[in-house]
């Protein structure tokens, strides 16, 4: 049996406040293939700290503990922050939530781009610029020499959530993050972007965690789902088995779907109380 290219066991995230620690994410457990795995909840339910603190990204006075933490056979416990500079985009690449955020307002899109992967190879210059200008062809940008040029006000956001898309993937990564990387987006570019994803994560054989808040777009675009709740995976099923999900808080998201063959005259309400972790 294959080795899973992630291994999440006991996975703990805490923030200080007047009253004591809050705990964020509560000592969730799961493991990932090369697969394409969705994690989906309400805000609040711990999903994006997930993703942050595998990366390790949760900045003091945060703090982040796991029984195991392995990405590949290295224990992501015991790196320290140089040893995750290197990992970080070389083997594990994340797509944050919102371009605008995350592109640097002084540097042309291919100088991003190229900086992404010259900061783990050493290349000539012209060959980093094929590959910069490959890598924006392969998410769908025309006219890649021309957009290259450009600086990120200068571009749409959609644009600039596939330019994100490009600069993560160019490494080649085994393991990509996806954090609502289409919540910006219209409906007819959202479902672009997805495909782009989906189509790289198949062609590189890698590991694939889609955090999002849409259990639709979740369960088309991915294998496996992990629910969470409250800071905890209250449910895990297959994504084509989605609809006979059997946890109350699960049975609710998808009941408070609207429809477009929509007959009720309101949608339910969760009762979030009531639940706790399976």
């Amino acid at each position: 049996m294959t080795a899973p290219l992630l291994t999440v066991d006991n996975l703990r995230v805490s923030f200080p406040t007047p009253a004591g620690p809050v705990e964020v994410v509560k000592g969730i457990s799961f493991s990932l293939g090369r697969e394409r795995l969705g994690i989906v909840g309400e805000s609040g339910s711990g999903k994006s700290m997930t993703g942050r603190a595998i990366l390790k990204l949760i900045r003091p006075p945060g703090k982040v503990s796991a029984d195991r933490l392995d990405f590949a056979g290295i224990d992501l416990t015991r790196q320290s922050e140089k040893a995750m500079r290197t990992l970080r985009g070389a083997r594990i690449s994340m797509v944050m939530q919102d371009p605008k955020f995350s592109l640097n307002p002084v540097m042309t899109i291919g100088e991003q781009i190229a900086e992404a992967l010259s900061t783990h190879r050493r290349l000539q210059r012209r060959e980093l610029d094929q590959r910069v200008h490959a890598m924006l062809e392969a998410v769908r940008i025309d006219d890649p020499e021309r957009v290259a040029r450009l600086y990120p006000h200068e571009i749409s956001g959609g644009m600039g959530q596939r330019v994100m898309i490009a600069m993560m993937l160019i490494p080649e990564p085994d393991l990509l993050i996806a954090d609502e990387p289409t919540s910006a987006l219209d409906v007819s570019v959202q479902a672009q972007v997805l495909d782009i994803i989906d189509d790289l994560v198949k062609r590189k054989g890698m590991g694939l965690i889609f955090i999002s808040h849409d259990l639709n777009l979740v369960s088309a675009y991915c294998d496996r789902i992990l629910v969470m709740h409250g800071g905890r995976i209250v449910e895990t099923c297959k994504a084509g088995e989605l609809s006979q999900a059997s946890h109350p808080y699960t049975r609710g998201l998808i009941a408070a779907i609207p429809r477009l063959d929509e007959t009720r005259e309101s949608l339910p309400i969760l009762d979030r109380s009531q639940w706790t972790a399976a």
